[in-house]
């Protein structure tokens, strides 16, 4: 495979094949030259690898987002599907980090923590993006941001922009289902609140699912994606709560306190009440 990954870069270079190495296609230099450790404790190592990697999870995430949300806007569902399909794949990767960042001890964070100053998991803007295009909109949190300008102005953005599941309630609009007009002309950059016209919409939907089966198989991909989401945020809180029980985050959050409040926020509301409706 990585053969043919060289002979592809290197043909769209217009590169001899052979004059790019796998570390050159991958930059792997700059990769793996990008950990720095403050401390003089190994187990930072693990701590930044793990971060890193997440990022680059997320980044891929969003890739996937942004598309899949071009897709349902453009009425083009079944290339929205793949796309949503690989974003619960990547939660799937991202619970999993969790899970090795689980193996440091208390003791092992409190000999590293002192070295992270003020910097915070709660400063992730690629996270706050997969938040704002995944629904939960909070204009309170772009505070954090403030330091960068051009991430400031991105997040911006991405908070006035639709969220995924607008642009799914807007394609059941254009599919001839009766929507509340408050809520297609809604201000994007408030989080969705549930809606009976939405729930009707989906029921419809599910009680006759061979007639509207792109509107099912999208509702599907929303609710799959919502359950890996919960499950990445999940196992967060509980790796938080392992190392470091209810101190306080480093970036001056609550911590635990703060991560059990999001474990109740809802991003697709209908999809989930239309299952005790059925």
């Amino acid at each position: 495979m990585s053969d043919a990954i060289d002979c592809a870069a290197g043909g769209a270079r217009g590169e001899p094949a052979a004059a790019m190495t796998y570390g050159d296609y991958l930059h792997l230099d700059a990769i793996l030259n990008a950990q720095h450790p403050r401390s003089p404790d190994p187990n930072e190592w693990l701590f930044i690898i793990q971060h890193q990697t997440s990022e680059l999870w997320m980044k891929l995430a969003l890739i996937e987002l942004r598309g899949a949300r071009a897709a349902i806007a453009a009425d083009e569902l079944p290339p929205a599907f793949k796309m949503l399909a690989r974003v619960s794949r990547v939660m799937e990767q991202l619970v999993h980090a969790w899970d090795v960042l689980s193996t440091l001890t208390p003791s092992e964070y409190s000999a590293i923590r002192p070295y992270l100053g003020s910097s915070s998991g709660f400063q992730s803007w690629q996270y706050r993006e997969i938040e704002y295009i995944l629904g939960n909109k909070n204009a309170a949190l772009l505070k954090v941001h403030e330091q960068r300008a051009d991430i400031h102005a991105q997040l911006q953005r991405a908070l006035a922009a639709p969220s995924l599941y607008d642009e799914a309630i807007a394609a059941l609009a254009r599919r001839g289902f009766a929507i509340a007009p408050q809520v297609l002309a809604r201000d994007r950059s408030l989080p969705h609140r549930f809606d009976d016209s939405v729930e009707a919409a989906w029921l419809t939907v599910y009680r006759a699912p061979r007639e509207h089966w792109e509107l099912y198989e999208l509702a599907e991909e929303l609710v799959d994606l919502e359950d890996a989401f919960r499950q990445w945020r999940f196992r967060h809180m509980t790796t938080v709560e392992r190392v470091i029980g209810f101190k306080r985050g480093t970036g001056g959050t609550s911590g635990v306190a703060y991560l059990r409040r999001m474990l109740d926020v809802v991003l697709f509301p209908e999809l989930w009440k239309v299952r005790t409706d059925l």
